[in-house]
């Protein structure tokens, strides 16, 4: 008998737009939710406009959007909110994360919603939470990594960098997907709904894991280390002869190992300097450039194969387009076709790998392409709403 999906029959309605909220509930989407995302009705979600690299569709979105069903309609328009309130009564899940405040002064705040429907789970998603000083500033990734601490811990001595993908968006996304599932489990429990708030600032300060407790503990900023860690030694990049490998070593063991048997230097397993962890941290610049003699002996590949051969943890630093044709997705058949309103297009299967059902890789939706089914399923005049302007359907 063929396995369900895990979320197969529960009915996720979205007011998104973005990264944080998209990425939530695409997830639930890969899970088989049914996803219905109310857009604008003459823009949608702007993240369809940051860029049409993916033959005519944005990145973001082509990434993020996948299995959902798009309903272009007006809410600021009572109709327009009607029709939302109405798919809602019939979903389990609501979730939004547009600007503070929103959402309530359209009559969608997770109160109002629950006051008629006490087993919906309705999920707030924000930059910074309700409260506090800085519940009302605009929260775009950067910004939060910013308030995080994370850009302070990120980049070289000399230049603070966030990080190279959104980490905000990401982190609050995955924890919004997260409280959606444990929610709907305690729902099936106990009949409850639930309101829940996620805060892309606290999830990301979450993230910030041992530097913030190393900050309240030693009273130290935890410096900005490049590729370099501030607790291990040797844990950077050395160069080859062609190029650089990343290269770390967490236990005294392992640097005997690399000293010998990788880079056929056993003085080095013997001086005094580098004996244990503590003391390769405290020499790490002499270290570093005796490892980094060493390893500039040989290619890149030949490096990586000696470091492989001995189990020292190491990696070749691969540009994007390494990552596309990488063997162990290919060979793991981790990629899938899924089709978009110019072409079918290559996506990522999600890492999470059930061993009896594959995720659901849906289409990525035209903006209001689902309008008509879903205002006739509203049981509004769909030809009326559409002729009025209040939806818009291709």
């Amino acid at each position: 008998m063929h396995a369900s999906l895990p979320l197969a029959g529960f009915t996720v309605v979205s007011l998104e737009q973005a990264v944080a909220a998209p990425l939530a509930t695409r997830t639930l989407a890969d899970l088989g939710a049914r996803v219905i995302k109310i857009e604008r009705t003459v823009i949608g979600d702007f993240a369809r406009e940051y860029d049409h690299v993916v033959h005519g569709t944005g990145a973001h979105f082509v990434w993020l959007n996948r299995g959902k069903e798009s309903l272009a309609v007006d809410v600021k328009t009572a109709e327009g909110q009607d029709v939302v309130r109405r798919l809602i009564a019939r979903a389990d899940v609501f979730v939004q994360n547009l600007a503070p405040g929103a959402a309530a002064r359209l009559g969608l705040d997770s109160a109002a919603l629950r006051a008629g429907h006490p087993k919906l789970v309705a999920i707030d998603l924000s930059g910074y939470g309700s409260g506090g000083p800085r519940e009302q500033r605009k929260a775009y990734d950067m910004l939060v990594q910013a308030e995080a601490g994370l850009i302070g811990i990120t980049g070289t001595p000399e230049t603070p960098v966030k990080t190279g993908i959104p980490t905000s968006d990401i982190a609050s996304g995955m924890y919004c997907a997260q409280a959606a599932l444990a929610a709907l489990l305690r729902r099936e429990r106990t009949g409850e709904g639930a309101t829940i708030e996620v805060s892309m600032l606290e999830a990301t300060v979450e993230w910030m894991g041992y530097a913030l407790y190393s900050q309240m503990y030693s009273g130290r900023q935890p410096a900005r280390m490049g590729l370099s860690h501030a607790s291990i030694a040797p844990y950077d990049a050395y160069p080859t002869r062609d190029g650089q490998m990343l290269i770390g070593v967490q236990n005294d063991s392992g640097w005997r190992t690399l000293a010998t048997e990788v880079l056929d230097a056993p003085r080095l397993a013997e001086d005094p300097r580098f004996a244990t962890n503590v003391l390769r941290v405290a020499n790490r610049a002499a270290c570093d450039s005796a490892v980094a003699a060493e390893t500039v002996k040989w290619s890149t590949v030949d490096l990586d194969e000696r470091l492989a051969a001995a189990g020292i943890p190491a990696a070749q630093v691969k540009q994007v387009a390494d990552v596309v044709a990488d063997p162990q997705l290919q060979a793991r058949g981790r990629w899938r076709k899924v089709e978009t309103e110019h072409a079918t297009v290559d996506a990522l299967l999600p890492p999470v790998t059930f061993a009896d059902v594959e995720a659901r890789m849906g289409d990525v939706p035209a903006l209001g392409s689902h309008t008509r089914s879903l205002l006739a399923e509203a049981g509004v005049d769909v030809q009326d709403f559409l002729r009025r302007g209040i939806a818009f359907a291709p």
